[in-house]
């Protein structure tokens, strides 16, 4: 019974020693509360006096801001989403923008044309069907009700003369949100802990 309570005893120390690991200085995490825990920052791009915080300033410098002879700046999350630095993303540049606005350089170009089918021959119909023409108008009277013909099949022999039409519109360019569906929390960035080692 004995060995069975210290075999216990020591997987639950080991256990809590593995979970309580010291985090890395300057490492950034996602905290669900809405302030920064003891020996940590949050990350709003705040100005940290050099003297006072020289590991966490050798590691970032002034990637972040700062004049790096009295302060230095931390990461600004605020409005943010992290990107991994790249030779397209330098470590610390900001980019993005949640709102663009849509104008008509943004736009391919097209035109909208429909040719206009005039017939002077009487007409027949009171709908248009494929290939039909705007015929001179007729009335029925050979029902109850009196329908109004304006089309037919004959082909087009009247042209418009001094006639021109433009399809025209505009509208006031407007702001449109482009970011992704989200959920705010707040990130941390630790101020004391372990300094990390290069491989």
């Amino acid at each position: 019974m004995k060995k069975i309570f210290y075999t216990a005893l020591v997987l639950f120390l080991l256990t809590k020693s593995i979970y309580a690991q010291e985090q890395y200085i300057g490492e950034i995490r996602l905290f669900a509360g809405n302030f920064a825990p003891k020996g940590w920052a949050l990350c709003q791009g705040q100005l940290l006096p050099i003297n006072q915080n020289q590991a966490l300033f050798s590691l970032l410098g002034t990637t972040y801001g700062g004049d790096g002879r009295t302060t230095f700046a931390l990461p600004d999350y605020r409005g943010r989403a992290a990107v991994s630095a790249s030779s397209v993303y330098q470590q610390g540049v900001k980019t993005g923008t949640e709102n663009i606005t849509i104008t008509a350089t943004n736009l391919p170009a097209h035109s909208h044309s429909e040719p206009l089918k005039v017939s002077s021959a009487k007409a027949a119909a009171n709908a248009p069907t494929a290939n039909s023409s705007i015929a001179s108008p007729a009335i029925t009277v050979n029902s109850a009700t009196r329908d109004i013909l304006g089309y037919n099949t004959a082909s087009p022999n009247t042209p418009l003369l001094g006639t021109t039409s433009t399809t025209a519109g505009s509208t006031t360019p407007t702001a449109i949100n482009i970011m992704q569906p989200s959920i705010v929390l707040t990130y941390i960035i630790a101020l004391q802990g372990i300094f990390p080692s290069q491989n």
